[in-house]
């Protein structure tokens, strides 16, 4: 049976990080069901780059909250985007394979490392209406 790709109870009620993982989801779930190897392959680019893009984001709250697992968060990012930026220029097979892996991680760093850090915004008092500033009083 396959994973779900995404379902409600997904969502860590940070509207900024819970939109980004619907869409990354559902990106890395059509780029699973890809045929074509030119296809495949600029797909796994705007991927990789939404990756960065949103692993980015994150980092940037945790820096604002001074979140005392930025660095462990960090390193399970940089895996995944090094193996992912590894892969370029490799054999298709190779690419194919990582994306099959990436929705079951993606999953459990969700259910892991992003749950934790969406209850660490939430108790420093981060707004999640109008974005990643802290209300705490404490400088971003």
């Amino acid at each position: 049976m396959e994973e779900p790709i995404w379902t409600p109870d997904m969502a860590l009620g940070v509207p900024l990080m819970d939109d980004a993982h619907q869409a990354l989801a559902q990106q890395i779930s059509a780029l699973q069901h890809m045929p074509e190897a030119g296809d495949f392959d600029a797909g796994l680019a705007r991927l990789t780059e939404a990756l960065e893009a949103d692993f980015r984001a994150e980092e940037e709250l945790m820096e604002a909250i001074n979140y005392p697992a930025i660095r462990s968060h960090r390193e399970q990012h940089a895996r995944v985007l090094g193996t992912l930026h590894s892969l370029e220029g490799g054999d298709h097979a190779s690419r194919r394979r990582a994306v099959e892996l990436l929705l079951p991680w993606f999953h459990v760093h969700l259910e892991t490392a992003d749950t934790a850090l969406a209850a660490a915004l939430q108790v420093a008092g981060v707004r999640f209406d109008t974005g990643p500033e802290p209300t705490s009083g404490r400088p971003a």
